[in-house]
């Protein structure tokens, strides 16, 4: 079992900014996307400011978001990576079973990545999370590289919160 407090704040930034970004999309009726909570179990709870210090996870997440995009039903993961080379360690077995079922009943999985030494939000496909999976199943690289992701599924931001990811979901349901 998972530690609460060995998260820490990891991704805090990102989720904010895909939190405001999937406001604005319900607010223009674009698309109505929930952040997935994580059922936990509380260890330590300050009785004055009544804020748990300590907690377990009580099951394994599938992703962190869910929800429709205009009839179009989507599930991603959000993830950061320092360098240039993303570890596949840094998503579960299980996760990737539940994309893959997702997209067999006809959504649509992706991750949602920041970069930051590059300072680039990305858009990975399942298909392509799916191939580097594979590839370290069959006794190849356990990452995959900057340097091998198509930079044309790179997400833009706008007004300095918004990743609006929307035009890369519009180009991975084109290019299917």
């Amino acid at each position: 079992m998972a530690s609460w407090k060995s998260r820490g704040l990891r991704g805090s930034m990102l989720e904010e900014m895909i939190n405001i970004t999937n406001s604005k999309y319900r607010e223009k009726q674009l698309a109505l996307i929930q952040k997935v909570p994580t059922p936990i179990t509380p260890i330590n709870i300050d009785k004055e400011s009544k804020q748990i210090s300590l907690a377990y996870f009580e099951q394994k997440s599938t992703v962190d978001y869910i929800g429709v995009v205009q009839g179009i039903p989507i599930c991603f993961d959000a993830k950061e990576c320092a360098g240039d080379s993303f570890s596949l360690n840094n998503v579960h077995e299980h996760q990737i079973q539940f994309m893959k079922e997702f997209e067999e009943q006809e959504g649509i999985a992706f991750l949602l990545i920041y970069f930051k030494k590059h300072d680039l939000y990305y858009y990975l496909t399942y298909d392509t999370l799916a191939g580097f999976w594979k590839r370290a199943l069959e006794g190849g690289r356990k990452s995959f590289r900057f340097e091998e992701l198509d930079l044309s599924y790179q997400i833009q931001i706008q007004n300095g919160l918004c990743i609006h990811y929307l035009e890369q979901l519009q180009r991975d349901l084109t290019d299917r």
